[in-house]
């Protein structure tokens, strides 16, 4: 499952190569606004905020964490955008406006909707430990996603990225009961650990791992790596498919799982990008986006040819 989409040689990102960053605009816009679109009813205020985001691409590419993937550094700015956005509105509100929407929505994504600068924030797992866990879940994606066992990685998607209780887990995917869901995720933390300890020289994560297969119990750390991380997130490949209805039935079920229910923000916003019926209409956006883009392009290597 491992991704297969374009992403930019960033490199040429950083010395503000126009070329390289118009497709970047054009590759990424249509999902960028999809995401806004869910958020923020304003369809000039989505307009802005996608500027945005991809001006605070360019100011930011020097310090671009290649821990993650492009994508998710856009994704990361657009949703920080898109707060800053209804925080804005909240603070303009008059009272007794009735706009509780727009606060529900704010909420919600501060909560839900974890970015991967997280990551490295207040861990149990050192910076180093939280690296190796989401290499490891990857891996147990990947292997899980190619062995063709579907049921077990829509099992581990509900409670490790859904948050879902093992009791509301069995009845869903036709389990026999609570205990079959405990034994699945059981086998999983044992699995995992042993793909850790192909990674971990100090062994720190996987002693870790194996205290928490003794007890059942998945740690905040697990969940949020799984999600800040995108380890279970198909392609867009995939997902391509997945609309076209020529995927098998598992892995559309399970993308069906990831997307509607689980409710990945990402995937979502792809799934609508894919979705649109008239690529037209990005083409005003785009043109305003690289008007911008340019002239921001244009003065940093300016800059880097004056003495």
């Amino acid at each position: 499952m491992s991704a297969a989409d374009w992403s930019p040689d960033v490199a040429r990102l950083a010395v503000h190569d126009e070329d390289e960053w118009a497709r970047v605009e054009r590759t990424f816009a249509g999902r960028l606004l999809a995401y806004v679109a869910r958020r923020v009813h304003d369809p000039e205020a989505r307009d802005d905020i996608v500027q945005e985001v991809f001006l605070g691409a360019i100011r930011g590419i020097q310090s671009f964490d290649e821990r993650f993937t492009f994508e998710q550094y856009l994704f990361g700015i657009c949703r920080n955008r898109t707060i800053d956005h209804l925080r804005r509105r909240q603070a303009i509100r008059t009272e007794g406006d009735d706009d509780d929407a727009s606060s529900l929505r704010l909420d919600d994504i501060a909560r839900v909707e974890e970015t991967p600068s997280r990551i490295v924030r207040e861990s149990d797992l050192a910076d180093r430990g939280r690296d190796l866990l989401a290499r490891a879940l990857r891996d147990w994606v990947d292997d899980t996603w190619a062995s063709g066992e579907f049921t077990r990685l829509m099992v581990i998607e509900a409670l490790f990225r859904g948050g879902w209780r093992n009791r509301d887990t069995w009845a869903r995917f036709g389990l026999r009961d609570e205990t079959a869901v405990a034994g699945i995720k059981f086998r999983a933390l044992r699995k995992l650990r042993d793909i850790v300890e192909r990674y971990d020289e100090s062994n720190e994560v996987a002693q870790g791992l194996a205290a928490l297969t003794e007890d059942g119990d998945v740690p905040l750390d697990v969940a949020t790596v799984w999600s800040e991380s995108r380890v279970s997130c198909p392609s867009r490949h995939w997902l391509a498919r997945w609309l076209a209805g020529t995927l098998d039935p598992e892995p559309a079920a399970f993308i069906e799982l990831h997307v509607d229910e689980i409710g990945c923000p990402w995937c979502s916003a792809n799934r609508d990008d894919l979705a649109r019926s008239d690529d037209a209409e990005l083409e005003p956006l785009l043109e305003c986006v690289q008007m911008s883009t340019s002239r921001v392009l244009r003065s940093g290597i300016q800059q880097r040819r004056d003495p």
